[in-house]
Protein backbone atom coordinates (compact mmCIF):
# COMPACT_ATOMS: atom_id res chain seq x y z
CA UNK A 1 0.00 0.00 0.00
CA UNK A 2 1.77 2.92 -1.35
CA UNK A 3 -0.51 5.93 -1.62
CA UNK A 4 -4.11 6.73 0.12
CA UNK A 5 -6.28 9.63 -0.78
CA UNK A 6 -8.61 10.08 1.99
CA UNK A 7 -11.63 12.92 1.74
CA UNK A 8 -12.18 14.43 5.75
CA UNK A 9 -14.95 15.38 7.77
CA UNK A 10 -15.48 19.40 6.97
CA UNK A 11 -15.90 20.18 11.14
CA UNK A 12 -12.72 20.21 12.36
CA UNK A 13 -13.96 18.16 15.44
CA UNK A 14 -15.08 15.74 13.35
CA UNK A 15 -12.11 15.43 11.45
CA UNK A 16 -10.15 15.28 15.30
CA UNK A 17 -12.37 12.51 16.15
CA UNK A 18 -11.35 10.82 12.18
CA UNK A 19 -7.43 10.97 13.61
CA UNK A 20 -7.17 7.64 15.21
CA UNK A 21 -9.23 5.81 12.53
CA UNK A 22 -6.42 7.31 10.41
CA UNK A 23 -3.58 6.64 12.56
CA UNK A 24 -4.48 2.96 12.37
CA UNK A 25 -4.45 2.81 8.68
CA UNK A 26 -0.58 4.51 9.00
CA UNK A 27 0.26 1.75 11.91
CA UNK A 28 -0.95 -0.87 9.39
CA UNK A 29 1.50 0.62 6.29
CA UNK A 30 3.98 2.68 8.08
CA UNK A 31 5.43 4.34 4.92
CA UNK A 32 2.46 4.83 2.56
CA UNK A 33 1.80 8.63 1.65
CA UNK A 34 -1.55 9.91 2.03
CA UNK A 35 -3.43 12.69 -0.09
CA UNK A 36 -5.79 14.85 1.81
CA UNK A 37 -8.34 16.74 0.76
CA UNK A 38 -11.19 18.72 2.92
CA UNK A 39 -12.22 22.09 4.03
CA UNK A 40 -9.60 24.47 4.87
CA UNK A 41 -10.04 24.65 8.62
CA UNK A 42 -9.93 20.26 8.63
CA UNK A 43 -7.35 19.90 6.27
CA UNK A 44 -5.26 22.24 8.25
CA UNK A 45 -4.16 19.76 11.83
CA UNK A 46 -2.79 17.55 8.79
CA UNK A 47 0.30 19.85 7.95
CA UNK A 48 2.74 18.92 9.92
CA UNK A 49 2.12 14.96 9.60
CA UNK A 50 4.85 12.89 8.28
CA UNK A 51 2.85 10.56 6.14
CA UNK A 52 0.80 13.07 4.38
CA UNK A 53 2.19 13.77 1.02
CA UNK A 54 0.14 16.76 -0.28
CA UNK A 55 -3.31 18.90 0.87
CA UNK A 56 -6.20 20.37 -1.00
CA UNK A 57 -8.63 22.72 0.55
CA UNK A 58 -11.99 22.32 -1.36
CA UNK A 59 -12.48 24.58 -3.09
CA UNK A 60 -15.57 23.47 -4.85
CA UNK A 61 -18.14 25.60 -3.57
CA UNK A 62 -16.33 28.86 -4.92
CA UNK A 63 -15.99 27.23 -8.27
CA UNK A 64 -17.93 28.57 -11.36
CA UNK A 65 -19.17 24.64 -11.74
CA UNK A 66 -18.84 22.54 -8.80
CA UNK A 67 -18.97 19.76 -10.51
CA UNK A 68 -16.15 20.89 -13.28
CA UNK A 69 -13.83 21.58 -10.65
CA UNK A 70 -14.68 17.80 -8.79
CA UNK A 71 -13.81 16.65 -11.87
CA UNK A 72 -10.95 18.15 -12.67
CA UNK A 73 -9.25 17.81 -9.63
CA UNK A 74 -9.78 14.15 -9.56
CA UNK A 75 -8.20 13.39 -12.81
CA UNK A 76 -4.64 15.44 -12.13
CA UNK A 77 -4.59 13.55 -9.02
CA UNK A 78 -3.31 10.78 -10.87
CA UNK A 79 -3.97 6.97 -9.27
CA UNK A 80 -4.18 5.88 -5.84
CA UNK A 81 -3.78 2.45 -4.28
CA UNK A 82 -7.14 3.26 -2.32
CA UNK A 83 -9.53 6.20 -1.81
CA UNK A 84 -11.98 6.78 0.86
CA UNK A 85 -14.44 9.53 1.60
CA UNK A 86 -15.25 10.27 5.53
CA UNK A 87 -18.27 12.32 4.35
CA UNK A 88 -21.60 11.06 3.29
CA UNK A 89 -22.63 14.24 1.03
CA UNK A 90 -23.45 14.23 -2.96
CA UNK A 91 -20.44 16.12 -3.88
CA UNK A 92 -18.21 13.21 -2.16
CA UNK A 93 -20.12 10.36 -4.09
CA UNK A 94 -19.50 12.38 -7.22
CA UNK A 95 -15.71 13.11 -6.53
CA UNK A 96 -15.21 8.97 -5.29
CA UNK A 97 -16.57 8.12 -8.92
CA UNK A 98 -14.21 10.57 -10.67
CA UNK A 99 -11.10 9.65 -8.80
CA UNK A 100 -8.57 6.89 -10.20
CA UNK A 101 -7.72 4.12 -7.66
CA UNK A 102 -7.84 0.45 -7.62
CA UNK A 103 -10.10 0.52 -4.60
CA UNK A 104 -13.06 3.29 -3.34
CA UNK A 105 -15.19 3.21 -0.04
CA UNK A 106 -17.30 5.90 1.14
CA UNK A 107 -18.43 6.50 4.77
CA UNK A 108 -21.57 5.79 5.70
CA UNK A 109 -23.40 5.02 8.82
CA UNK A 110 -24.28 1.11 8.86
CA UNK A 111 -26.20 1.01 12.32
CA UNK A 112 -27.80 3.69 13.82
CA UNK A 113 -26.53 2.16 17.51
CA UNK A 114 -25.61 5.04 19.65
CA UNK A 115 -21.33 4.98 19.40
CA UNK A 116 -18.98 7.20 19.59
CA UNK A 117 -17.83 8.94 16.76
CA UNK A 118 -14.30 8.42 16.78
CA UNK A 119 -15.57 4.58 16.68
CA UNK A 120 -17.72 4.69 13.54
CA UNK A 121 -15.21 6.58 11.59
CA UNK A 122 -12.96 3.86 13.08
CA UNK A 123 -15.25 0.91 11.98
CA UNK A 124 -15.25 2.26 8.39
CA UNK A 125 -11.59 2.10 8.03
CA UNK A 126 -11.40 -1.54 9.77
CA UNK A 127 -14.11 -2.81 7.60
CA UNK A 128 -12.08 -1.24 3.98
CA UNK A 129 -8.78 -2.25 4.95
CA UNK A 130 -9.81 -5.38 6.41
CA UNK A 131 -7.87 -4.43 9.82
CA UNK A 132 -8.95 -5.17 13.55
CA UNK A 133 -7.81 -2.32 14.63
CA UNK A 134 -9.04 -0.23 18.14
CA UNK A 135 -9.34 3.44 18.20
CA UNK A 136 -6.78 5.07 20.07
CA UNK A 137 -5.79 8.70 21.30
CA UNK A 138 -6.97 11.71 18.87
CA UNK A 139 -3.51 12.56 17.03
CA UNK A 140 -2.61 16.29 15.88
CA UNK A 141 1.37 16.34 15.08
CA UNK A 142 1.33 20.04 16.32
CA UNK A 143 4.39 21.07 19.60
CA UNK A 144 2.51 22.39 22.11
CA UNK A 145 2.72 26.91 23.14
CA UNK A 146 4.86 27.45 26.30
CA UNK A 147 2.49 29.87 28.51
CA UNK A 148 4.35 31.53 30.69
CA UNK A 149 1.91 31.24 33.72
CA UNK A 150 -0.82 28.64 34.33
CA UNK A 151 -3.76 29.74 31.69
CA UNK A 152 -6.89 29.14 31.67
CA UNK A 153 -8.57 29.05 27.81
CA UNK A 154 -12.14 29.96 27.10
CA UNK A 155 -13.93 28.33 24.48
CA UNK A 156 -17.74 29.72 23.99
CA UNK A 157 -18.28 29.36 20.33
CA UNK A 158 -19.83 26.40 18.41
CA UNK A 159 -19.49 26.35 14.73
CA UNK A 160 -23.29 23.94 14.53
CA UNK A 161 -25.18 26.40 15.91
CA UNK A 162 -26.85 28.24 18.88
CA UNK A 163 -28.15 25.62 20.43
CA UNK A 164 -24.89 24.35 21.50
CA UNK A 165 -23.39 27.76 23.08
CA UNK A 166 -23.71 28.59 26.37
CA UNK A 167 -24.12 31.83 27.42
CA UNK A 168 -21.15 34.85 27.07
CA UNK A 169 -22.14 36.21 30.97
CA UNK A 170 -21.85 32.15 32.44
CA UNK A 171 -18.17 32.07 30.73
CA UNK A 172 -17.55 35.20 31.79
CA UNK A 173 -18.30 34.65 35.58
CA UNK A 174 -16.53 31.37 35.66
CA UNK A 175 -13.74 33.69 33.95
CA UNK A 176 -13.64 36.07 36.83
CA UNK A 177 -13.86 33.52 39.58
CA UNK A 178 -10.60 31.31 38.35
CA UNK A 179 -8.61 35.23 37.33
CA UNK A 180 -6.60 35.02 40.36
CA UNK A 181 -4.98 31.16 39.75
CA UNK A 182 -4.60 31.42 35.97
CA UNK A 183 -4.02 33.83 32.97
CA UNK A 184 -7.24 33.85 30.33
CA UNK A 185 -7.40 33.08 26.97
CA UNK A 186 -10.74 33.84 25.08
CA UNK A 187 -10.90 31.57 21.77
CA UNK A 188 -13.33 32.07 18.96
CA UNK A 189 -13.47 31.79 15.02
CA UNK A 190 -14.39 34.84 12.78
CA UNK A 191 -17.84 34.00 12.96
CA UNK A 192 -17.90 34.45 17.30
CA UNK A 193 -15.82 37.48 17.62
CA UNK A 194 -19.44 39.09 19.13
CA UNK A 195 -19.62 36.57 21.59
CA UNK A 196 -15.54 37.01 22.58
CA UNK A 197 -16.35 40.72 23.25
CA UNK A 198 -19.24 40.38 24.81
CA UNK A 199 -16.88 38.10 27.38
CA UNK A 200 -14.17 40.84 27.18
CA UNK A 201 -16.35 43.41 28.16
CA UNK A 202 -17.41 41.88 31.49
CA UNK A 203 -13.70 41.23 32.23
CA UNK A 204 -13.06 44.92 32.01
CA UNK A 205 -15.97 45.51 33.83
CA UNK A 206 -14.56 43.67 36.64
CA UNK A 207 -11.05 45.13 36.58
CA UNK A 208 -9.63 41.75 35.30
CA UNK A 209 -6.62 42.47 33.16
CA UNK A 210 -4.60 39.40 32.87
CA UNK A 211 -6.69 37.66 29.49
CA UNK A 212 -6.01 37.89 25.80
CA UNK A 213 -8.83 37.80 23.23
CA UNK A 214 -7.60 35.77 20.32
CA UNK A 215 -11.01 35.35 18.46
CA UNK A 216 -10.89 35.47 15.25
CA UNK A 217 -6.93 36.12 15.50
CA UNK A 218 -5.18 32.44 14.92
CA UNK A 219 -4.67 29.93 12.66
CA UNK A 220 -5.77 26.65 12.89
CA UNK A 221 -2.07 25.40 13.86
CA UNK A 222 -1.53 28.43 16.43
CA UNK A 223 -5.08 27.52 17.87
CA UNK A 224 -3.61 24.10 18.24
CA UNK A 225 -0.53 24.89 19.81
CA UNK A 226 -2.46 27.28 22.46
CA UNK A 227 -5.09 24.95 23.41
CA UNK A 228 -2.82 22.03 23.60
CA UNK A 229 -0.13 24.53 26.09
CA UNK A 230 -3.40 25.38 28.44
CA UNK A 231 -3.71 24.60 31.99
CA UNK A 232 -7.58 24.46 31.72
CA UNK A 233 -9.96 24.60 29.20
CA UNK A 234 -13.71 25.64 29.39
CA UNK A 235 -15.69 24.94 26.69
CA UNK A 236 -18.65 24.02 24.55
CA UNK A 237 -19.12 20.91 21.94
CA UNK A 238 -16.64 22.01 19.67
CA UNK A 239 -13.48 21.57 17.82
CA UNK A 240 -11.71 23.17 20.25
CA UNK A 241 -12.95 20.57 22.39
CA UNK A 242 -11.92 17.88 20.60
CA UNK A 243 -8.18 19.55 19.90
CA UNK A 244 -8.00 19.74 24.03
CA UNK A 245 -8.42 15.68 23.96
CA UNK A 246 -6.21 15.23 21.37
CA UNK A 247 -3.95 16.86 23.46
CA UNK A 248 -5.44 15.50 26.69
CA UNK A 249 -5.71 19.17 28.38
CA UNK A 250 -8.19 19.25 31.30
CA UNK A 251 -11.28 20.10 30.17
CA UNK A 252 -14.83 21.25 30.99
CA UNK A 253 -17.16 20.46 28.43
CA UNK A 254 -20.29 22.00 28.10
CA UNK A 255 -23.33 19.54 26.70
CA UNK A 256 -26.90 20.62 25.99
CA UNK A 257 -28.43 19.80 22.38
CA UNK A 258 -25.80 17.61 21.66
CA UNK A 259 -25.17 13.47 22.61
CA UNK A 260 -22.24 12.87 24.77
CA UNK A 261 -22.36 9.32 23.66
CA UNK A 262 -21.43 10.47 20.54
CA UNK A 263 -19.41 13.25 20.45
CA UNK A 264 -17.83 14.05 24.01
CA UNK A 265 -14.04 14.00 24.47
CA UNK A 266 -12.73 10.59 23.35
CA UNK A 267 -9.96 9.26 25.89
CA UNK A 268 -9.35 12.52 27.80
CA UNK A 269 -8.99 11.28 31.78
CA UNK A 270 -9.23 14.78 32.81
CA UNK A 271 -11.98 15.96 30.98
CA UNK A 272 -15.33 16.43 32.43
CA UNK A 273 -18.88 16.75 31.18
CA UNK A 274 -21.74 19.04 32.56
CA UNK A 275 -25.03 18.49 31.46
CA UNK A 276 -28.44 18.75 32.45
CA UNK A 277 -31.08 16.10 32.35
CA UNK A 278 -33.91 17.17 29.92
CA UNK A 279 -36.69 15.42 27.88
CA UNK A 280 -36.24 17.16 25.17
CA UNK A 281 -32.25 16.73 24.92
CA UNK A 282 -30.20 15.99 22.97
CA UNK A 283 -32.78 17.20 20.38
CA UNK A 284 -29.28 17.54 17.81
CA UNK A 285 -30.87 21.10 16.53
CA UNK A 286 -29.06 24.26 15.56
CA UNK A 287 -31.53 26.08 17.20
CA UNK A 288 -33.74 25.33 19.70
CA UNK A 289 -36.96 24.14 18.80
CA UNK A 290 -39.11 24.76 21.95
CA UNK A 291 -38.04 28.63 21.95
CA UNK A 292 -36.54 27.97 25.38
CA UNK A 293 -33.35 26.56 25.13
CA UNK A 294 -32.95 25.55 29.04
CA UNK A 295 -30.47 22.60 28.25
CA UNK A 296 -28.14 25.28 28.55
CA UNK A 297 -29.50 28.07 30.62
CA UNK A 298 -30.44 25.51 33.47
CA UNK A 299 -26.28 24.66 33.46
CA UNK A 300 -24.87 28.20 36.39
CA UNK A 301 -21.58 29.13 36.70
CA UNK A 302 -21.21 27.34 40.01
CA UNK A 303 -21.95 24.16 38.07
CA UNK A 304 -19.30 24.62 35.93
CA UNK A 305 -16.75 25.90 38.89
CA UNK A 306 -17.52 22.55 40.36
CA UNK A 307 -16.07 20.67 37.62
CA UNK A 308 -13.33 22.50 37.91
CA UNK A 309 -12.83 21.70 41.18
CA UNK A 310 -13.65 17.85 40.44
CA UNK A 311 -10.82 17.94 37.75
CA UNK A 312 -8.62 19.27 40.98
Amino acid sequence: MNKIFIEVPTWLGDCVMSTPAIENIVKAYPHVKMTIMGSFVSTAIFEAHPNVEKIIVDESRNAKSRLGWLYKTAKNLGHFDVAISLRRTLTSKLFMMFIKATRKANYGRTSKEVIHQVVRYNNFINRTFQLGSEADDLKIYFDTFSYDKPTLGINPGASYGSAKRWYPEKFASVAIALSKQYDIVIFGGPKEVDIAVDIERKLKKEKIQNYVNLAGKTSVKALCEKIGGLELLITGDSGPMHVAAAFKVPTVSIFGPTNDLETSQWMNPKGVLVKKEMECAPCMKRTCPLGHHECMKFISSDDVLHAVYEIG
